[in-house]
């Protein structure tokens, strides 16, 4: 039987965060960015094995009574968000 991560989709790893807010406002509109960098040690009897292997990532932002881009001065109420980033190691296809 196939483990959960073996699935097609699944990461190998995943890192998630929340927040809420009763009341949130912003001084001035705040610039946002997001990059994801991967590194990997890998033990020298495996350097020719990751030669064929290729990493593959994503996030997602998901807002509750808060707009993409935020308005500076402008109050927003009941305020949640959540973050997630996910990264999967796959093989190279030849």
């Amino acid at each position: 039987m196939a483990r959960d991560r073996d699935r097609p989709g699944e990461p190998d790893v995943e890192i998630g965060a929340a927040a809420r807010a009763k009341k949130l406002r912003f001084k001035r509109k705040p610039r946002v960015e997001v990059k994801t960098h991967g590194y990997a040690e890998v033990d020298s009897k495996l350097r020719g094995e990751m030669d064929r292997v290729e990493g593959e990532g994503a996030s997602h932002t998901e807002r509750e009574n808060l707009p993409d881009e935020v308005e500076p001065g402008v109050t927003y109420r009941d305020v949640r968000v959540r973050w997630r980033a996910a990264a999967r190691l796959r093989g190279k296809r030849k």
